[in-house]
Formats: C-alpha cells, structure tokens, sequence
C-alpha cells in the first residue's frame, strides 16, 4: 500500500542576516553567560529587597530612621557652625543644603563598608546553603544602601526648595558620583567582607577608621578650606572628588576635576584589589564560616 498522505517537502525560508554589531554582540555574549548575568541579578534584587523589607518592617518609622540620623547631623553641625562659632570660609551658604550633600552620602559609604563587615558571618547558613556567587552578599548591600540614598535625595529637596538654594547644570553630573561611589563601597566591601572572617578584630578597626574618615573627608566643610599644602593629600581621598560631584549641583565652585579623577584612578585601583582579595580568600571563607 502507498501512503494516502503526500510526502511534506521542506519549507524553503528566506535566509536571515544578522546585523554586525548584533552579531558581535552575540558572540561576545554567549547564552550560558547572558543567563547567569540574568539570575545573578534576580538574585542580588530579590536579596535588596529583602534587607530592606527587614529594616523597615521592624520598626514604626521605618524609611524615616534612613534620614533622621543625618538630618540630626546636620543640625548640630549647623547650629554649632553658624549659631555658636564663626566657621568663616569652612562651607558655603545655605550651610544646610551644603552639609546635606555631603552627609547623605557618606551615610550611604559608612553603612556599606560597615554592614560588608558582617556580610558573611551574619548570613553563615544561607551562604554554605546556596550556590549563587558569594560577591552577591556584599553587592546587596551596597545596592539597598544606594537605594536608602536615592530615596533621602527628596529630604534635600525641600531644604533646597526651603533654603533658595540654586540648581545649576552640574547635576547632570550625579550619575557619574553614584556610579563611582557605588564601585567604591563595593570594592571596599569585597576586601573587608572576607577577611572579617579570618580576623574578628578587623571589624572594630574599620569602625575606628570610617570615624577619622569623617574628619578627614569634606563634608562639614569643602577641599577649597583646606591650605593649599593639603589639596593634593585630600584629592587623594576618593570621596574628596565623589562629594565635590554631589555639591556641585548647588556649588559650582566645589566641582575640582583633579579631584574626580583622582577618584576615578583610587575606586578602579580599590575595585581591582578588591576582586583579586575575594577571589583569593573565597574558599577558604567557605571553610571557615
């Protein structure tokens, strides 16, 4: 018997040409790759969330305790430097909106490299338990702290708003500051995350020296008030050129180009470390928790 159904004969399709760059694009990318990068941040946003979940949910303030440390801060320092002592050339006026662009920051920088101390030994099971990459626990973060630090810029706002203070063009400029700021506290946590592990007393350390970083970084008075013999020593400090970036929104004159890229080569050569620091220590961390 022959078959009642005609024999199919294969489809003819036009052939498909893929563009250069998208070609490149896939080569340089293959799905393997662009489907771990995908689920590393899954993950990493799914664990943003959760801290930040936690944070709030435990008190009845909540999102307000992230602003009401600096908005403190920011009042003593003010009424001592303009109430109490004639702080001369030390800041720029309105004096407010000058410490708040700096202090919101630095809560950001201090709580990162803070909290990375304890980014494995606070979540020892979890981290034994999982096998999503360990850089994610230092990454989140460093991401829920940028977002407490996004969420705190409307506070500025109506200080700004409340103050008369100007915006000028420079705010374009606040991406470059956050991406910079952000790589600085990630790198610095993929350091002292790992090596808290091995050295219990590094945690107390980096304490004390996040406090003499406060005095020595500008933030209740700007790099122009330093003598002179100093700007190069300051402009060594990364966060001397990530500030001068968020000021200068307000404070033309605060913007020093030196500065900044002094930060840039200072939070690239802070990344590389800090990626060779956890690499090298990684197993060993896992054996230890």
């Amino acid at each position: 018997m022959t078959d009642a159904h005609p024999t199919a004969q294969p489809e003819r399709t036009q052939p498909t040409t893929t563009p250069p760059s998208a070609a490149a694009g896939l080569a340089s990318a293959p799905p393997a790759a662009r489907g771990s990068a995908r689920r590393y941040r899954q993950a990493l946003w799914l664990l943003t969330v959760r801290d930040l979940r936690v944070r709030y949910s435990t008190s009845a303030l909540g999102y307000f305790w992230s602003i009401l440390d600096p908005l403190v801060m920011s009042a003593i320092y003010w009424f001592v430097f303009t109430q109490v002592f004639h702080r001369g050339k030390v800041g720029e006026e309105p004096y407010i909106v000058f410490l708040l662009t700096a202090l919101l920051p630095w809560m950001w920088f201090t709580g990162g490299v803070s909290d990375s101390t304890r980014a494995f030994i606070k979540e020892a099971k979890l981290i034994r338990s999982t096998t999503i990459p360990r850089s994610i626990w230092v990454a989140r973060i460093d991401a829920s702290k940028a977002i407490e630090f996004l969420l705190s810029i409307p506070v500025l706002a109506v200080f700004v708003i409340a103050t008369g203070a100007h915006l000028h063009w420079q705010v374009v400029l606040w991406p470059l500051a956050i991406v910079l700021q952000a790589t600085l506290v990630y790198g610095l946590g993929l350091i002292v995350a790992p090596l808290v592990v091995f050295f219990r007393d590094l945690e107390r350390a980096v304490k004390l020296v996040l406090r003499f970083l406060f005095y020595a970084s500008p933030i209740i008075y700007g790099t122009q008030a330093l003598p002179k013999a100093l700007h190069d020593i300051a402009a060594i400090n990364p966060l001397s050129g990530i500030f001068g970036i968020y000021r200068s929104a307000f404070f033309p004159s605060q913007l020093d180009w030196k500065e900044v890229l002094a930060s840039v080569v200072v939070t690239g050569i802070v990344l590389v470390v800090g990626v060779v620091v956890f690499r090298r220590s990684e197993h060993r961390v896992l054996k230890e928790l």
